[in-house]
């Protein structure tokens, strides 16, 4: 009989707990779209929510998982040839991966295309030279050159599948930094 009435007790709490999570998550969407929240469960809210575990919210969880940390980022300026390393060989499985998304034919086609020629060829040549200065040269100064280069080669790349986006992109670079008054 004892064992029936904890396992009642426990029903009762996942309860509270499912009741407890479903009214906050509606008091923070009713907050999130400009409306006031429905303060009259704060009591119940309280004192079943102190027995319980505190949640976490999406962005908390999403901040705290799909965002860089600190140290992460410093990963860059401390170790750039582990970062070096790392960037260009994810550079080379985005590039397997649209291959094998459309077919290796068409992706070399589509990589020769005149109109992104010199944006694949300078893409290309800097993924050899942050993997020539990561290996090789074990010159942490050159490799963050080498970084940098390739990030902007990948940006460029990039935009030369979107129509008029290295044009628009070059425009506003050139608004930005022209320094004629």
């Amino acid at each position: 009989m004892e064992k029936i009435s904890q396992a009642f007790e426990k029903v009762k709490m996942n309860q509270a707990f499912e009741k407890v999570n479903v009214n906050q998550a509606f008091d923070k969407m009713k907050m999130l779209v400009g409306m006031e929240a429905d303060n009259d469960d704060d009591e119940e809210a309280a004192s079943s929510s102190s027995a319980l575990q505190h949640q976490d919210s999406f962005m908390d969880d999403f901040n705290r998982n799909c965002t860089l940390s600190t140290k992460q980022s410093m990963l860059v300026f401390f170790h750039p040839i582990k970062f070096a390393i790392t960037f260009t060989l994810g550079n080379l499985l985005s590039l397997g991966s649209t291959a094998f998304l459309i077919g290796p034919k068409r992706q070399v086609t589509m990589m020769l295309d005149p109109v992104r020629i010199y944006a694949t060829a300078i893409y290309i040549a800097s993924i050899i030279i942050a993997l020539f200065c990561a290996l090789y040269a074990h010159n942490k100064i050159l490799t963050l050159l080498a970084i940098i280069l390739e990030f902007g080669a990948l940006v460029w790349y990039s935009l030369s599948y979107i129509p008029f986006a290295r044009s628009m992109v070059s425009k506003i670079m050139l608004a930005c930094f022209d320094t004629e008054f």
